[in-house]
C-alpha cells in the first residue's frame, strides 16, 4: 500500500490533547456529557422519549437487523474456509503476541464475561416459561417439554452469531492496520471504498460513533455488573444495609463499589494490555473454571451434558431458520422476537467497536482462519457448555421442585440475584458461601477488565490507533466512565442509556456492513495478485 492511500488521523502533537484527534476527542465528550446530563435532569422523560424511538427502530428495521446479522455470520465463515484464511494478520512470518491461553482468556473477558455472570441462569430459565415455539404452538411453557426450544433461543442469543458480529469488526479492523499498515480504528476499515475521504469529517464521523458506542456500551455493563455485586454482597452477609426496601441497591453501596471497581480498572489500564489486562483475564478464566466445576459436581451434572450435547445438535439442525426467520412485529411472535433477539443483534452490533478492536488489538500475528475459528467458534462452545451447566442446573431444581419457584421468582422479580439463589440452594452451608464469595469476586474482575479494555480501546480510536496512548488519558476516561456510569445509577437513567445505545447501533449496523463489501474488495484485488505484505509494526 503506498503512501498516498495511508489515511491521515489528524493527531495534535502538543497540548493537552497531545497524541489524540481533538476533534473526535471533543466532540466524543460533547455528545456524551449532553446525553448524561439529559437523561440524569430528566431521567423519566428520556427513559419515554428514547424508549418510543428504541421501540419504532427495532420493529421497522427487524428485517434489516436478522440480515445484516446473517451477513457478518456468513463473512466470517467465507473468510474462514476461502483461500485468504491462511493469510496472516501481520507480516507473513510474524508470530503471535499472545499465547493461546491468554488470548482466549482476554477474547472471552471482554466480549461475553459479565453477561454470562448475570444471564447465564436467568435467560434460559426465563425462555423456559415463553419463547416462539411455545408461542406458536400455543403450549404452556415451565415444564420439561420447554427445555429444548428455551435452551435452543439461549444458544440462539449467546452463540455463533454474537461473536460472529464481534469478529466482522475485530477482523476488518485487524487486517487493515496489520496487512496494509492503516491505523488500527474504525475508519481505517473503510479506506478501499471512501478513500482520501476518511482523512476528514467523514472518518472522525466513523471514530466519533465508535467513541460514544463504546462508551455508553461499557456504562451499561458496568452499571448491571455493579447492581449484581451489590446484590452478591447483600445476600451473602444479609446486613440489609446494601438495600432497600424496594430491593434495589442503596445509593452508597453502588457508587462505593463503583469506585473500587472503577479505580482497579484504571490501574490495570496504565499498565497496559500485555501486563495487567492479560493478567486479569487469565485470572477470570481460572474463577470461571472453578465456578463451572462446581455447578457440574455439585449441580446436576448428567443432566448438564445431557443438556449440553442435545441442545448443541437442535441448535446446529435448527441454524438456518434461527438465523434467517423474521416474523410480524406486530403478532405476539414478533413482539417476542424484537424484544429478544433483534434486541440483542442491535446490542452485539453496539459493542462491536469496542469488542471488536479489544480482538484486532490481542489478534496480531494470527491468521485470519485462526482468528475466525479462535473467536467464533471456540468462545460459543464455551458459552453453551456455561449456559448447559449453570442454566440447566437452574432448570432442573425447578423440574424437580427443589427450587419450588424461587428461581423463576427471582429472574422476573431481580435477575441480579438469580447466580446466588441457585448457589444457595445446592449448597447453603460453608461450600456454598466459599461458591458465592469466589462468584464475588469474579464479577469484580469480568467488571475491572471490562472497564480497563472499554479505556484502552477509548483512547485507541482518538489516538489513531496508537494502542500506548498518554498514561493521563487514561486516567481522565476512567474518571468519564466513572462520572457517568454513577451519576446515571443515581438519577436512574442506567434504563435511558441503554436505550441510547441500541438506537445507535443502527448507523454503526451500517458501518458494519460496508466494512463487509471493503474487506472483500481489498481481499479480491490485492490479495490474489499475492502483494507482499511488508508494512511496519503499529
Amino acid at each position: 500500500m503506498n503512501t498516498s492511500e495511508r489515511i491521515k488521523i489528524g493527531l495534535s502533537k502538543s497540548g493537552f490533547y497531545s497524541g489524540l484527534n481533538p476533534t473526535v476527542t471533543l466532540i466524543s465528550k460533547i455528545v456524551i456529557a449532553l446525553l448524561v446530563i439529559y437523561t440524569v435532569s430528566f431521567p423519566d422523560k428520556a427513559v419515554a422519549a428514547l424508549g418510543e424511538i428504541n421501540t419504532m427502530l427495532l420493529a421497522t428495521f427487524n428485517s434489516y437487523y436478522i440480515y445484516s446479522v446473517a451477513l457478518f455470520l456468513i463473512f466470517c465463515l467465507g473468510c474462514c474456509i476461502s483461500p485468504f484464511g491462511k493469510l496472516r494478520l501481520g507480516l507473513d512470518n510474524e508470530k503471535p503476541e499472545f499465547s493461546y491461553f491468554s488470548w482466549f482468556s482476554m477474547m472471552f473477558s471482554a466480549g461475553m464475561g459479565i453477561g454470562l455472570m448475570f444471564y447465564s441462569i436467568g435467560e434460559p430459565l426465563y425462555h423456559f416459561q415463553t419463547n416462539p415455539a411455545l408461542i406458536q404452538s400455543g403450549a404452556e411453557g415451565a415444564n420439561a417439554a420447554a427445555v429444548p426450544s428455551a435452551m435452543r433461543y439461549t444458544l440462539l442469543h449467546w452463540g455463533l452469531h454474537a461473536w460472529a458480529v464481534y469478529v466482522t469488526a475485530g477482523l476488518a479492523m485487524a487486517y487493515f492496520a496489520y496487512r496494509k499498515g492503516l491505523p488500527l480504528t474504525i475508519r481505517s476499515t473503510l479506506q478501499p471504498l471512501f478513500g482520501d475521504k476518511l482523512n476528514g469529517a467523514a472518518g472522525h464521523l466513523v471514530d466519533i460513533i465508535a467513541v460514544v458506542a463504546t462508551t455508553l456500551g461499557v456504562a451499561t455493563t458496568m452499571g448491571a455488573g455493579v447492581t449484581q455485586l451489590v446484590n452478591g454482597v447483600e445476600f451473602i452477609t444479609g446486613t440489609g444495609a446494601l438495600i432497600n426496601e424496594n430491593g434495589t441497591p442503596t445509593a452508597t453501596a453502588l457508587i462505593l463499589t463503583l469506585l473500587v471497581v472503577m479505580l482497579l480498572s484504571t490501574i490495570s489500564a496504565l499498565t497496559g494490555v500485555a501486563r495487567g489486562v492479560k493478567w486479569l483475564s487469565q485470572v477470570n478464566v481460572i474463577l470461571s473454571v472453578v465456578l463451572l466445576g462446581f455447578f457440574i459436581l455439585f449441580g446436576s451434572t448428567l443432566y448438564g451434558f445431557e443438556l449440553f450435547g442435545s441442545s448443541l445438535v437442535d441448535y446446529t439442525l435448527n441454524l438456518i431458520p434461527l438465523t434467517f426467520s423474521v416474523w410480524d412485529s406486530s403478532s405476539d411472535i414478533g413482539a417476542w422476537q424484537t424484544s429478544w433477539t433483534i434486541l440483542y443483534w442491535a446490542w452485539w452490533i453496539a459493542f462491536a467497536p469496542f469488542v471488536g478492536l479489544f480482538l484486532a488489538r490481542i489478534s496480531r500475528g494470527r491468521t485470519i482462519r485462526e482468528f475466525v475459528i479462535g473467536c467464533v467458534l471456540v468462545p460459543t462452545l464455551a458459552c453453551f457448555a456455561w449456559m448447559a451447566f449453570l442454566g440447566g442446573t437452574g432448570l432442573d431444581l425447578e423440574l424437580s421442585g427443589v427450587a419450588n419457584g424461587a428461581i423463576i421468582q427471582a429472574v422476573n422479580e431481580n435477575i441480579a440475584s438469580v447466580l446466588f439463589v441457585t448457589i444457595d440452594l445446592l449448597n447453603s452451608g460453608m461450600l456454598g458461601s466459599i461458591v458465592k464469595v469466589a462468584s464475588i469476586i469474579l464479577i469484580v474482575t469480568y467488571l475491572v477488565t471490562s472497564a480497563d479494555s472499554g479505556v484502552l480501546v477509548l483512547n485507541t480510536i482518538m489516538a489513531g490507533g496508537n494502542s500506548n496512548p498518554q498514561p493521563k488519558h487514561r486516567i481522565i476516561w476512567g474518571g468519564i466512565l466513572t462520572l457517568v456510569v454513577g451519576s446515571l445509577l443515581l438519577a436512574g437513567g442506567m434504563g435511558a442509556i441503554q436505550k441510547a445505545m441500541i438506537i445507535g447501533a443502527l448507523p454503526f449496523s451500517i458501518v458494519m456492513v460496508l466494512m463487509c463489501i471493503s474487506m472483500t474488495k481489498s481481499l479480491l484485488t490485492t490479495e490474489t495478485r499475492r502483494e507482499p505484505v511488508t508494512v511496519s509494526a503499529q
